[in-house]
């Protein structure tokens, strides 16, 4: 029987919707969670891992975060990896160098954090009083904060734990340094943790991907195209209506235990299932935008609009938002109506009964 178009939904939600597990497990599994600051209702990270980790609750990934073997940085986009993998692409060089003055600077601050243990940025302003910058978004932010994201992206520091989401940072020990072979190597294990996470692809989104991964270890950027090249002819493909996809070379696309359970979900623009808008479109038939960052009269779908799971089919959207200790839902149907299916009233009342308690509007 040849691959159709039906057996790749149902690979790429079951699959990604596994049985839920522990947080570490959940987040090994994964490969990365990708992090976002906006609570609509509550960060992106916590809505991906509702779905994957056993009695989870909104801000536990933040709160345990000190004790879990994890990292918070760049990868093709900044959140959270397991440390072992969070390994692979350091020590990492920054595309921008920085002066002598910059680097005397950073050592400074590095030896005042190591004596310390950790630091609060608040802190190294206060003692350093490096005054104002200009962001990247054209205002003014503390130099500080500026030069302590930079040390963290260059491997110098990590993030230790966070205070009210801002970022607390401890000394990082300096990575060795990696010779070709090794290079080639980390970037396999890398590409094939993008593939793990986002299978199975359309070709262009792999290419889209590889390129993200620039973010991650810029210092290896003339080797990324030979990586991508040997990664397409180790990985399983098909042509699917015009298409070409890929998915890890251990699985079968079209095998009978990828069966989406009866659940709706609410998932966060973010989420692996709905994260390519490319996939999106040909899998559901319909575009999904996220338009936190449009002009409010521009917006179609909304704010923070969540794609609307059921079975095998992304069916619509919702905007939530909570008021007065209450969860209110603005549901949108692409059919601009709900589905008949009186299983879906029953699957949708469960899942907002499920966000209820992980936000924990119902303690």
């Amino acid at each position: 029987m040849p691959l159709t178009l039906d057996h790749l939904r149902r690979y790429a939600i079951a699959r990604s919707l596994f049985k839920p597990t522990t947080l570490m497990r959940a987040i090994e599994k994964l490969g990365f969670v990708q992090a976002d600051p906006i609570r609509a209702p509550a960060r992106a990270q916590d809505l991906t891992l509702r779905h994957r980790v056993v009695g989870y609750r909104a801000g536990e990934l933040e709160r345990r975060y000190p004790r879990l073997a994890l990292e918070e940085d760049f990868f093709v986009n900044y959140g959270f990896l397991p440390r072992a993998r969070h390994a692979l692409m350091h020590p990492r060089d920054a595309r921008q160098a920085w002066t002598p003055a910059r680097w005397k600077q950073a050592q400074a601050v590095r030896e005042f954090i190591a004596e310390r243990g950790t630091a609060h940025p608040r802190e190294v302003d206060a003692h350093f009083a490096h005054g104002k910058t200009t962001n990247w978004f054209g205002g003014s932010s503390n130099a500080s904060t500026q030069l302590l994201d930079g040390m963290h992206y260059r491997g110098l520091l990590r993030v230790a734990r966070r205070d009210g989401g801002t970022r607390v940072y401890a000394v990082r020990e300096d990575a060795v340094p990696v010779d070709k072979t090794a290079i080639d190597a980390r970037l396999d294990a890398l590409i094939d943790l993008i593939v793990g996470k986002y299978a199975p692809l359309p070709d262009a989104s792999l290419g889209q991907l590889v390129s993200y991964l620039g973010n991650g270890v810029p210092q290896w950027n003339d080797a990324r195209k030979p990586a991508l090249l040997r990664a397409r002819q180790r990985l399983q493909r098909a042509r699917v209506e015009g298409v070409d996809w890929l998915w890890p070379a251990d699985e079968r696309a079209d095998g009978r235990r990828w069966k989406p359970d009866e659940q709706a979900r609410l998932l966060t623009p973010f989420d692996p299932v709905a994260w390519d808008r490319r996939r999106f479109e040909l899998l559901w038939g319909w575009a999904y935008r996220f338009e936190a960052y449009t002009p409010a009269p521009k917006r179609k779908l909304g704010y923070y609009a969540l794609p609307l799971l059921w079975r095998d089919r992304v069916i619509g959207w919702g905007n939530l938002s909570v008021s007065t200790g209450a969860l209110h839902a603005q549901l949108h149907y692409v059919d601009a109506k709900p589905p008949r299916d009186a299983a879906f009233k029953y699957a949708l009342e469960a899942e907002l009964a499920r966000m209820r308690v992980f936000l924990g509007l119902d303690e």
